[in-house]
């Protein structure tokens, strides 16, 4: 890991961070969507897919979380990223019922790269101590993996919002060299530490272009439901209907009788293993026991009749279904 050895695993970057406000430039608002919780919400969502893409990767376990989202033009970002070799790769978003598209950017250290490449091909994370001016072949290789790797969290992590998926791009270690992606644009920064153990944390950006955003306007500033909310009559009816159009396998167990091994071995065809029927035989419901009633027939078909029901069904499911 970056800087492995250091005694604590809280550390965040050091530079300031602003909330995500109504910020202006000029006349324009950078952030159209407000306190943006929603999307906060779904990052913290995405945080344990990014732990479940990277532990493989780091051969150890790790802790991921989602830092306080902003809303920035791209340039100040730029600006404020450490000089170095960096990974910009950008994530095309495809809205399933939208004609709209965008791109996500999933923005890596360089140095974390070629210490995810060095692991990989068995090694134990070192990372060159100058790094290139470019990425190798390899390590684009290993940048266009994570982002396979990332789109499915990332779709998941959407998914209660607007139906996006994602699909990485060519990676560039210059951001200018990105199409239909400006200095001048507004983006959405949502930032995924990565620790383990005592190293010290790197950093996972995905930036969301507020162009790209605006076809979910009204999903992002729409009031998030807790759990106390009432649901709809309309849904809850027809989940009902449909619970009770669920099938159920019955059956009844009417002997279960006893023979020693040696008897077992010497059985052939034709061999008849005597049973006893008792009075009551039991009545099951999956594994659960219904009842018990007596063998007998039904127009011609053999059949149960019930004597006593032994399962309260109306306990275990009329309070729920009511």
């Amino acid at each position: 890991m970056v800087n492995e050895g250091l005694h604590s695993a809280s550390d965040r970057r050091e530079r300031p961070r602003r909330t995500a406000e109504h910020v202006t430039l000029g006349t324009a608002n950078l952030n159209p969507f407000g306190d943006l919780h929603t999307v906060q919400h779904l990052s913290a969502r995405l945080a344990r897919g990014v732990r479940a893409v990277f532990e493989p990767l780091l051969r150890r376990e790790c802790r991921t979380w989602a830092e306080p989202l902003v809303v920035q033009r791209l340039a100040d970002y730029r600006v404020e990223r450490p000089d170095g070799l960096t990974a910009w790769l950008p994530m095309a978003m495809t809205a399933a019922g939208t004609p709209a598209a965008g791109q996500a950017l999933a923005v890596l250290d360089g140095r974390f790269v070629m210490e995810l490449l060095d692991l990989f091909f068995g090694g134990t994370g070192a990372a060159p101590a100058t790094l290139p001016a470019e990425f190798t072949p390899a390590a684009e290789a290993m940048i266009a993996q994570l982002g396979r790797m990332l789109a499915e969290p990332m779709r998941a992590a959407w998914e209660p919002l607007a139906r996006i998926e994602f699909t990485p791009g060519r990676v560039e270690a210059n951001p200018a060299l990105i199409t239909d992606l400006d200095a001048d644009d507004a983006v959405v920064i949502t930032r995924f530490g990565i620790a383990s153990g005592t190293a010290k944390p790197v950093f996972l950006d995905l930036l969301y272009p507020v162009t790209a955003l605006k076809p979910h306007g009204p999903s992002l500033t729409g009031k998030v439901h807790g759990k106390t909310a009432e649901p709809d009559p309309a849904w809850r009816t027809g989940l009902t209907r449909a619970v009770m159009d669920v099938r159920f396998p019955i059956r009844s167990v009417l002997a279960e009788p006893m023979v020693s091994l040696s008897l077992l071995m010497e059985l052939k065809a034709g061999d008849v293993i005597p049973i006893s029927v008792g009075g009551d035989v039991p009545v099951m419901v999956g594994r659960d026991r219904l009842g018990a009633g007596t063998v007998g027939t039904s127009n011609g078909k053999a059949a149960i009749k019930l004597t006593h029901i032994s399962y309260d069904l109306d306990r275990a499911f009329g309070g729920e279904l009511q």
